[in-house]
């Protein structure tokens, strides 16, 4: 399968992804906005994607935004419960289920090459299964102290190679990793 799976995600500097309830405003602060960043600008990722992927949950999180954020992306909301596509966004959300290595055939199938993965579950499960080949993640200066974390307890382990990591004058810290198959990280 020839199609390449990217995590581009922000975390708080103790992990987290969100408060416990689901919150991201601690993302949006004035004074992050003022700086110019330094690495891989969401903008310039967003522009190589074929597709998004990413769970429910996040779904609902991105649907109370006042404005849908992927126009001209096509979003699929993975989910074995029946969702309700609001009337603005048919044929720009789809809805699936089933295992993701399945999911991504179909994708390739459709001429995909590209997909931005998204939400903490979902994150996980493709990197389980052994599809996700890079993550940049953001480190947020913020401790949250607790929340929905990034990485929960893994099923197991994954070797990483760093890429490169970026500083931002606003304190944002980027790291790039490619995630290494057949692989485990040394002992």
């Amino acid at each position: 399968m020839d199609i390449k799976c990217s995590v581009f995600i922000a975390a708080s500097v103790d992990g987290f992804i969100a408060r416990p309830d689901g919150d991201i405003d601690w993302l949006h602060r004035p004074e992050y906005e003022a700086s110019e960043l330094s690495g891989v600008t969401y903008e310039s990722f967003i522009a190589t994607v074929d597709a998004l992927v990413m769970g429910r949950k996040t779904l609902e999180k991105v649907l109370s935004f006042p404005e849908w954020p992927y126009e001209g992306t096509p979003v699929i909301a993975l989910s074995h419960q029946p969702l309700r596509i609001p009337a603005h966004l048919e044929g720009k959300l789809e809805v699936m289920a089933g295992d993701v290595t399945s999911l991504m055939a179909t994708l390739a199938e459709r001429g995909m090459k590209h997909v931005y993965i998204d939400g903490g579950q979902t994150i996980q499960t493709f990197l389980e299964a052994g599809l996700v080949n890079e993550l940049i993640i953001t480190r947020i200066p913020v401790v949250l102290g607790q929340g929905i974390p990034l990485f929960n307890q893994l099923g197991s382990e994954h070797a990483l190679h760093h890429v490169g990591t970026y500083v931002s004058d606003n304190g944002f810290v980027q790291s790039q990793y490619q995630v290494m198959t057949g692989t485990r990280a040394a002992q």
